[in-house]
């Protein structure tokens, strides 16, 4: 064998080898958790935002600009994967935003389900969670039910703010700005981040699926 066939056999077999390693998710070099693992997507691509090492658990949000503008009511729905933790505005099957929520903690879970927006309110506060303020005006309870904590003589309630509010059931669940933390941590209600939800809240309706999994 030539000198030149046994450089084209060796580098054709090289070839295979990394197409084996770029089909096979059990090579470790394509497991976020080993030490030599490199993103293999296109920067910028949806591939590679969920590839990265930091995902699901990033703040971080990821927007399609190309189909962004698209993406109306008549074609839109939202996806909310409790164990991710992940929002996803949807354009039929193609995501449009990807983007972090926190949902219920385990006292006041969100319930899986298909949902649709039963009332979309820009600025809205809870009537019944919130802050109890004595008369003096100092905060005596940061983290109030209004139908168990008493208000003291003098005092006040204040119901935390939930803009760009979405209702999904009749008992007061919905999806609004909030603390976004990555673990469950809400009295139910599903939280999203304040750069994101405008923009979520004005590509939904009244009407609009909502699947909580």
């Amino acid at each position: 064998m030539s000198l030149r066939n046994s450089f084209l056999l060796s580098l054709a077999g090289f070839a295979l080898f990394l197409a084996s390693c770029a089909q096979n998710p059990k090579d470790p070099r394509l497991v976020k958790t080993h030490p030599e693992y490199k993103n293999p997507h296109q920067h910028g691509t949806y591939e590679f935002f969920v590839a990265e090492t930091s995902y699901p658990k990033t703040h971080d949000s990821w927007t399609n600009q190309e189909l962004l503008p698209n993406t109306k009511a008549s074609n839109s729905w939202l996806n909310i994967n409790l164990e991710t933790q992940r929002g996803k505005l949807m354009n039929g099957d193609q995501v449009v935003i990807d983007y972090p929520i926190c949902s219920g903690r385990s006292t006041h879970p969100t319930p899986e389900g298909s949902y649709k927006i039963l009332e979309k309110i820009v600025d809205k506060s809870s009537n019944k969670y919130g802050r109890i303020y004595d008369a003096e005006g100092k905060v005596v309870n940061s983290d109030a039910d209004m139908t168990k904590d008493p208000v003291p003589e003098g005092g006040k309630f204040v119901g935390a703010p939930m803009r760009y509010w979405m209702r999904l059931t009749g008992d007061g669940i919905g999806h609004h700005i909030g603390p976004v933390k990555r673990y469950p941590a809400s009295h139910a209600c599903i939280r999203g981040p304040q750069k994101t939800m405008p923009v979520v809240f004005s590509k939904l309706a009244v009407g609009s699926k909502v699947v909580v999994d």
